[in-house]
């Protein structure tokens, strides 16, 4: 039997599996069901769940492909995410439970205003719908290259296939289903990247305290910049701007924080944040294991390691040399990676417009069913084209494109939220569209003339500088305090 259509029978049993638990999970489904569970999720369930929604297919494939020119320098920002999590623990998640919110962003509408409420909004479907479907085109490139390409399949149609399959498990019963389709998901996931890493180890022939010391000699292992303040690597870029990067793609995002609320209580979705920051440590390093393995065993066999980072994990996988083993956890990681991200991505978007946007829990609970879900397949229409606009082409490593455009999109989230909770000052309401396409335009423009004038080239901290300007915009445009 061929690779590709055994890799296809593999990922069909693994869908069927998915559809069973969507089959038991949006029985009596209503609108309550699909947005929040009717907050009865078990927190153990929901913070494994969302270890498999953060760990997309972008990182189960560029993580790895860092260790060749940054070491493990990643597990910087790692540190970071923590910080970020304790942050949202503590000062966010109190404050939506405490108003019982559906969706985060009714925040702002209480705070300053229904344009403010709406303008928030557009900025996290803009950035939600970019970072899920830059996730999901790598899932289907590599999909596409594994199994559709040698049938004769053309890229369009794969992108489709994954998007409609995502669809099929998510329409009825939102997240309800997620939070046990996740759970599942990341369990797959850790068993396929625990299988890759042993698989690499024994064709190595190495026990793992030989392995460490081959690594740690080839410099692989460094874990911190201090010295450079111009690299992007360094350590307080590294640290804070993972902080920040897990409050806005975390705690400000209706996405992650949809499954949180979906916790009995409080005290049950704090434990889920600090049990899911713990686990991001040493995911990350088992990844960063598995580069350095790849690595290594390029170097043994005397093969060409690609240039870009991306192409390392999937180079090394379909060589043939590691084995069929290695081909299928790979494929089974990547799926079930992207397929946790996309699911909660395109429930969280329909939730955004349904509950934001169209106002549906004033309507009729019929008509309000027929509305959701005539959004829910909007939306994953939606995520299709953009896959079909991002297959033209990315510069760079996949996860540094994704948080460049993380920094610039959700940057006037930050600002606002930030402004909102610290001060008591209002805003001119009908100001706020504007501030948050003006603010991503400037910061732009200052991380060109940094780069041409002074040679610095901005990394993640452009996250923050947004958010600066974006609090800036606000403080002038009004003076008034409640």
């Amino acid at each position: 039997m061929s690779n590709s259509l055994s890799i296809a029978l593999l990922l069909l049993l693994y869908f069927a599996v998915l559809m069973l638990v969507s089959f038991f999970t949006s029985k009596k489904a209503d609108n309550d069901t699909f947005f929040r569970a009717r907050r009865r999720s078990p927190w153990m369930i929901v913070a494994f769940g969302m270890i498999g929604a953060s760990i997309s297919g972008v990182t189960v494939v560029s993580v790895p492909g860092m260790v060749q020119y940054q070491g493990f320098t990643y597990l910087q920002m790692c540190m970071g995410f923590f910080l970020g999590y304790v942050l949202i623990a503590h000062l966010l998640l109190p404050l939506y439970y405490r108003r019982n919110y559906t969706s985060i962003y009714t925040f702002l509408e209480e705070r300053f205003g229904t344009t403010s409420h709406r303008a928030g909004t557009v900025v996290f479907l803009i950035g939600k719908l970019i970072s899920a479907a830059t996730r999901l085109y790598l899932a289907c490139l590599i999909l596409h290259h594994l199994i559709c390409k040698d049938w004769g399949i053309p890229f369009v149609l794969t992108a489709l296939s994954v998007v409609l399959l995502v669809w099929l498990y998510t329409h009825s019963g939102g997240i309800r289903t997620i939070v046990w389709t996740d759970a599942l998901q990341t369990l797959c996931l850790l068993i396929a990247l625990g299988g890759m890493f042993c698989q690499v180890l024994h064709n190595l022939d190495m026990n793992l305290g030989q392995f460490m010391s081959n690594i740690t000699q080839r410099g692989y292992t460094q874990w911190f910049v201090w010295e450079d303040w111009l690299s992007p690597q360094h350590f307080l870029k590294q640290f804070l701007s993972g902080a920040f990067i897990t409050i806005v793609m975390t705690g400000l995002d209706q996405d992650t924080m949809q499954k949180n609320l979906t916790c009995r209580n409080l005290r049950a979705a704090q434990k889920n944040m600090y049990s899911y920051g713990i686990t991001f440590l040493p995911i990350n390093f088992l990844f960063l294991l598995l580069g350095a393995a790849l690595l290594l065993w390029a170097e043994m066999n005397a093969l060409t390691v690609p240039q870009q980072g991306d192409q390392l994990l999937l180079t090394m996988v379909t060589s043939g040399g590691l084995g069929r083993g290695i081909l299928f956890c790979f494929a089974l990681g990547i799926v079930a990676a992207a397929f946790s991200s996309a699911d909660s991505a395109m429930t969280a978007l329909t939730t955004g417009v349904c509950v934001d946007l169209l106002n549906i829990q004033q309507a009729d609970p019929t008509k309000a069913i027929k509305i959701r879900r005539y959004t829910h397949a909007a939306v994953a229409f939606a995520i299709f084209l953009s896959i079909c606009l991002l297959s033209c082409s990315t510069s760079g490593t996949l996860l540094d494109t994704l948080y460049t455009l993380v920094s610039y999109t959700y940057g006037p989230l930050l600002g606002l939220y930030t402004f909102g909770l610290c001060t008591k000052r209002q805003i001119n309401d009908k100001l706020t569209p504007y501030i948050c396409i003006t603010a991503p335009i400037l910061c732009a423009v200052i991380s060109f003339l940094l780069y041409h004038y002074l040679h610095y080239q901005m990394g993640y901290e452009l996250l923050l500088l947004n958010g600066i300007l974006t609090i800036i915009a606000l403080s002038l445009s009004n003076n008034r305090t409640t």
